[in-house]
């Protein structure tokens, strides 16, 4: 069964919310249409997304680029990953409230935890390509500035969970997932020290030593981050 349309009241809303009136109401319609509705295949949002992430890379990374003029491209390559997340596009689509507007068939209105959040993001990235279908990509990276600079230049953008951070540069770099090894346990049970090793394959590994096995996880990774320059050593005092 074909989708509902927006109504016009729907759609003025939503276009007030993003800042940009459609020339062709179409594109907006098929960038809230998931494919469970049983819409045409070319009516929903599933070409529109895969566009979309397309210019919002693009865009975030020219942000950075120009943002972050003596990061490594390590750091940015993390920056990045964080900022396109599924993650980050669902609050964007939060901000906007993109719930009310999203058209779904009855089996996904019950998803709920990250199979919903997905669903978000991917409307976001949706929403994108329409913006640049129907206006061209200063349109598109109008949109995207608004939503992401801040996100982009707030302080702690790239330096968060160690093991995070390592997990999406390897990724990024090499489509491989850093791997951790105990090496030894020592000392008292009130006062123990854990020694672990990080790999990537075709990377020098590195170990940190700490009270629990996490938190050597943690100096490990953050050793090998600094080492490869995807984060800079802290100062010395």
């Amino acid at each position: 069964m074909k989708a509902r349309a927006l109504s016009a009241e729907e759609r003025g809303q939503l276009e007030k919310a993003i800042g940009h009136e459609f020339a062709d109401k179409q594109w907006l319609d098929r960038a809230l249409t998931h494919a469970s509705t049983g819409s045409a295949k070319g009516a929903n949002y599933e070409r529109l997304e895969f566009l979309g992430d397309r210019v919002l890379g693009l865009c975030v990374a020219e942000l950075l680029f120009k943002t972050f003029r003596t990061a490594t491209e390590g750091e940015l390559s993390v920056r990045l990953n964080q900022l396109v997340s599924a993650e980050s596009c669902a609050t964007v689509a939060d901000e906007l409230e993109l719930h009310r507007f999203i058209r779904t068939g009855a089996d996904v209105k019950k998803l709920t935890g990250k199979r919903m959040m997905n669903v978000r993001a991917d409307v976001v990235e949706s929403l994108i390509a329409a913006l640049y279908l129907d206006a061209g990509l200063e349109a598109a990276r109008a949109f995207i500035l608004k939503h992401w600079e801040g996100r982009a230049t707030r302080a702690d953008g790239a330096r968060r969970d160690a093991k995070t951070e390592l997990q999406e540069w390897a990724h990024a770099k090499f489509g491989l997932t850093p791997s951790y090894r105990v090496d030894d346990r020592s000392g008292p049970d009130h006062d123990p020290r854990f020694t672990v090793t990080v790999e990537i394959p075709g990377v020098a590994p590195e170990t940190g030593v700490d009270r629990s096995k996490r938190a050597a996880e943690q100096v490990a990774a953050t050793k090998m981050l600094e080492r490869e320059g995807v984060w800079q050593k802290p100062a010395q005092q």
